[in-house]
């Protein structure tokens, strides 16, 4: 069941990452194929004689680069067997899990959302990287429920070292700069978990982090407890990309919109590179890679809602 401040706080969003997932689609597209046989899909049918009535992805799908040749023609949606819920379809076959389960999805708005990533796919092979919400859809249905408990306490235990706890020196003319910045941009952010928390996080300029207070500790964690597999999903998701489990959690709740958590997550590079000078090829690509990660978590989250 969801808790109660992301179900009052979370509310449409404007999916504005096609043009970063554009950007990587283009990359994507010149990337070395690895050999296609190494990953590839299987088919299996009700009876003997019959063609193959669904495919199931392989395991590699999770991590591999390319997972084998497109081999379909058309893709569409289909209610699921049961009536609960949605399926996509590669031509007649039931798109299934790495662990052989179909790909029910919630609603009909997230299935086609995933479907036109599969639509997308190019005859030489098929890329997983170029399908985020495929990637968390299998996530939530399949990796949560069985580990809920380990990414729960992965999460906490980057919790005292979160980026927006890391404060740079004000005494230093080489980081004061960035610690005006940093208390312009963030402060509305650490007065927001005060208000929803009831606790006031602790600063510190020390990379190793610090030490917070246990009652915001467990307000945390009771929250991550009480989401449900789509909420944690894209929480995990974002608290990746972000390296701030505050920024997940301020994003997923409609604090921080997709534009607000990237200013933030990229704060202090955003700062060097204004100073230094953008490197194309590296920075470029770093924040078209972001976009899309924070961006599909939050669009992700919302058509699972049919917002």
């Amino acid at each position: 069941m969801a808790h109660p401040l992301i179900r009052k706080c979370i509310k449409p969003t404007n999916p504005n990452f096609l043009t970063s997932v554009s950007v990587l689609r283009r990359l994507a597209s010149v990337a070395a194929a690895d050999d296609p046989q190494s990953a590839s899909f299987t088919f299996s049918s009700a009876g003997k004689w019959k063609s193959p009535s669904s495919v199931t992805m392989p395991v590699s799908f999770m991590t591999g680069s390319i997972v084998g040749k497109r081999f379909y023609k058309e893709v569409k949606t289909r209610e699921a067997d049961d009536g609960n819920g949605w399926t996509v379809m590669l031509d007649y076959r039931t798109l299934k899990t790495p662990s052989k389960r179909p790909l029910k999805l919630s609603t009909l708005s997230l299935a086609k959302a995933i479907a036109a990533e599969w639509e997308y796919q190019q005859t030489d092979g098929i890329r997983p990287f170029t399908m985020p919400l495929m990637r968390l859809a299998c996530t939530a249905l399949e990796r949560v429920p069985l580990t809920r408990t380990k990414i729960v306490e992965n999460l906490m235990k980057k919790f005292n070292q979160d980026l927006v706890f890391c404060r740079a020196p004000d005494d230093n003319e080489l980081t004061s700069y960035v610690h005006d910045r940093q208390v312009e941009k963030i402060d509305p952010l650490l007065r927001w978990v005060e208000s929803e928390f009831g606790c006031k996080p602790v600063l510190y300029s020390s990379f190793f982090g610090g030490k917070q207070e246990d009652g915001l500790v467990m307000a945390v964690e009771n929250l991550l407890k009480k989401t449900d597999d789509c909420e944690l999903a894209a929480i995990d998701a974002i608290a990746a990309s972000a390296h701030s489990l505050i920024i997940a959690i301020a994003t997923v709740c409609g604090k921080l919109q997709i534009e607000e958590a990237i200013e933030l997550i990229r704060l202090e590079e955003d700062l060097q590179v204004d100073k230094w000078g953008l490197v194309e090829g590296g920075h470029d690509v770093d924040i078209a890679d972001l976009k899309v990660q924070i961006s599909s978590a939050v669009v992700f989250l919302g058509l699972s809602r049919g917002i």
